[in-house]
């Protein structure tokens, strides 16, 4: 299936989704899908009127020029983008809270294009100064996670109580600060496994494991493959076609 028909299944598929806001852009970060949802909190009519501009051009200051920025990393650098935190604009006027994942799209060893999307933090979930202050703790996780992070220090950035910081995490992203903080170490050494010629214990290392062994534990239980198995077989099928990333379960 080609770039543009699977861009078109999969735009067809979350229309149908009003809190998701879903989009894919070219090798320019311009929009060349995007759902309805995406459509209306742009306030515009027609999805196609947002076809062929950026982030940049569609949302004002500092919003659109935080996505743009978002958008030549993943396209210059192939950087991929989980469980991102950040304010999106609404109709209202005022900001509102979602969580976003964008990805490189691959062909031929190339990156063409991106693909995204942002899941709104709906009203009943915690409020906005709560969000703002796991923001912090998050954007921490996924700045030093090579580094020792203990929830108690998560929480002191958050200016959070630690079991009050545990919950909103656990409400936000179905999972624990543990979960969370390996979650994002795992997926930054899938990356570099099948990106940069280093050993399993430079991996482990760089990924905030002193001990390798707990490390090919852990990632063979978040990835269903020891690191070795996972960076064979990765290389394999980049080599072959082109297909990037990381698999997790």
């Amino acid at each position: 299936m080609s770039m543009q028909s699977a861009s078109t299944v999969a735009e067809r598929l979350f229309d149908c989704a009003q809190d998701i806001l879903f989009f894919v852009k070219d090798r320019q970060a311009r929009y060349t899908a995007v759902n309805r949802t995406l459509a209306d909190r742009c306030g515009v009519r027609h999805k196609n009127e947002l076809i062929g501009r950026t982030a940049r051009e569609l949302f004002d200051a500092p919003f659109g020029s935080s996505y743009y920025a978002q958008d030549r990393a993943v396209l210059e650098e192939g950087v991929e983008i989980h469980d991102q935190l950040q304010q999106v604009p609404q109709r209202t006027g005022r900001p509102g809270w979602c969580i976003t994942y964008k990805f490189p799209i691959v062909e031929n060893r190339e990156i063409v294009g991106l693909c995204g999307i942002c899941r709104t933090v709906t009203s009943a979930e915690p409020r906005p100064d709560s969000i703002q202050r796991v923001a912090r703790a998050i954007d921490h996780i996924q700045l030093h996670y090579g580094d020792s992070i203990r929830v108690d220090a998560l929480a002191r950035i958050a200016g959070l109580g630690t079991r009050r910081l545990e919950r909103l995490v656990k409400r936000l992203f179905d999972m624990t600060p543990v979960q969370l903080l390996a979650k994002t170490r795992i997926q930054a050494a899938s990356r570099m496994l099948v990106s940069q010629d280093v050993s399993v214990a430079q991996v482990a290392s760089a990924c905030g494991y002193a001990d390798q062994s707990a490390f090919t534990r852990q990632f063979k239980a978040l990835v269903g493959a020891t690191p070795m198995h996972y960076r064979a077989l990765h290389r394999s099928v980049a080599v072959t076609s082109g297909a990037p990333g990381a698999i997790m379960r």
